[in-house]
């Protein structure tokens, strides 16, 4: 039975067997039934046989306004996306959630996980609109976990006192430029970048140790 244990990644051990995979998402406004996603961005994380979390790679796409989506002029003026820019390169809901989640489920195999849990910064807005996009192209096989989450505001509050994302990364010793803010492959590298310091730290000031869970399997 240990033999067995030890072959299993590090990472599915940490958090109950979920995959953390850190999600931003830059909106059309509040409302995740009515207003359009933009922009998603995913970084998934990996584990050192040391117990500290990384960052694996980000995925990030340009999403089309569903069909009557809403798109606050608020909502615009404050991510500065233009929904209808030539650059954007942007894809269909459908197609861009069918790669994401098709990367998404590749990573929980590989880290031996049961699935994905999201990480965010306000973590329920971003499950709320990913959920809703997924019903929306009528996904089956949704990786995420449809109700639980890990929020780095509350993390950073815990961690740093305060729940902004920029104070936060600024009191953790991370760089953050409020001028690339609001680009969801950004704010996702910057939140898995915070929730990796505050998650590695409580490690080695004597929190969760590899091994401990790996005692209980044998």
């Amino acid at each position: 039975m240990a033999e067995i244990a030890q072959t299993r990644h590090p990472l599915s051990l940490r958090f109950r067997g979920f995959l953390p995979v850190v999600v931003d998402i830059e909106t059309g406004g509040f409302n995740s039934r009515t207003d359009a996603i933009l922009e998603i961005a995913a970084t998934t994380l990996s584990m050192d046989d040391h117990g500290d979390l990384f960052i694996d790679e980000t995925l990030s796409f340009h999403v089309e306004p569903f069909a009557g989506a809403n798109l606050e002029p608020a909502a615009l003026e404050f991510t500065g996306i233009d929904p209808l820019h030539p650059d954007r390169n942007a894809q269909p809901e459908f197609i861009v959630y069918d790669d994401l989640f098709k990367a998404i489920r590749a990573k929980v195999k590989q880290h031996h996980c049961n699935r994905a849990v999201l990480v965010g910064h306000n973590a329920h807005f971003d499950l709320g609109f990913l959920v809703a996009g997924a019903e929306r192209c009528n996904i089956k096989r949704n990786p995420f976990h449809p109700f639980s989450v890990f929020d780095t505001a509350t993390l950073a509050g815990l961690a740093f006192g305060h729940t902004v994302l920029a104070r936060a990364c600024q009191i953790a010793g991370i760089p953050f430029d409020n001028a690339l803010a609001h680009n969801a492959a950004y704010d996702s590298e910057k939140t898995a970048l915070l929730f990796c310091q505050i998650v590695n730290r409580w490690r080695e000031l004597g929190g969760w140790q590899p091994l401990d869970l790996l005692d209980d399997e044998i």
